[in-house]
This record gives structure tokens, C-alpha cells and sequence, in this order.
């Protein structure tokens, strides 16, 4: 059994034990996250969504990704501006995918 859910303006494809990252939720590690914006399960496509679906996670891990560099120049003036960007990511497991 596979879904197909909606976290912030992403969508994934899980099935039950599937590790995935995705942005930044305001949960503690161990606790127990419910995602009710899914929109397909096995056959079954909602209008967006399915009613009484739900993607059930567990927080494994809170983190940052590896730093990107972000260097602006212009030209002929010797102007430099250097940036760098850690996106910070939650890692979930899937625990089970529930329908009504």
C-alpha cells in the first residue's frame, strides 16, 4: 500500500517503513506526527484530497543540510559578497498509512 501526501508545497510517495526528509516540523524527536493532505492511496484519488486519510510518521531526527555558498560579484569594482544557507530538515519513518 502506497500514498501520496502533501507536507508544506511538496508531495511525496511513501509506503509504511519509507525513511523521508522533508522541511522543518515543530515536533521533539520520538514524537508522533499525523498528515491529514493526502491525496492518493493505491487506486483511490482525492478531490485534492481524501477524506479520512491520514499518513501517520514518528520524528527520527531534527537537522541541517550541508551548507550552499552563495557568492555575488560585480564586475570591475571588486565587489564581493559571500553567503552561505543551512536549510534545516526533519527526518521522519513512515509508521502506517490509514484509511476510513
Amino acid at each position: 500500500m502506497f500514498a501520496i501526501f502533501e507536507v508544506g508545497s511538496k508531495q511525496y510517495k511513501v509506503q509504511k517503513g519509507d525513511v523521508i526528509y522533508v522541511e522543518k516540523q515543530d515536533k521533539k524527536v520520538g514524537e508522533s506526527i499525523s498528515f491529514d493532505k493526502v491525496l492518493m492511496v493505491d487506486a483511490t484519488i482525492g478531490k485534492p484530497y481524501i477524506k479520512n486519510a491520514t499518513v501517520s510518521c514518528k520524528v527520527e531526527k531534527q537537522g541541517k543540510q550541508k551548507k550552499i555558498f552563495i557568492i555575488k560579484h560585480k564586475r570591475y569594482t571588486r565587489s564581493l559578497k559571500r553567503q552561505g544557507h543551512r536549510q534545516p530538515y526533519t527526518k521522519l519513518v513512515v509508521t502506517g498509512i490509514n484509511v476510513k
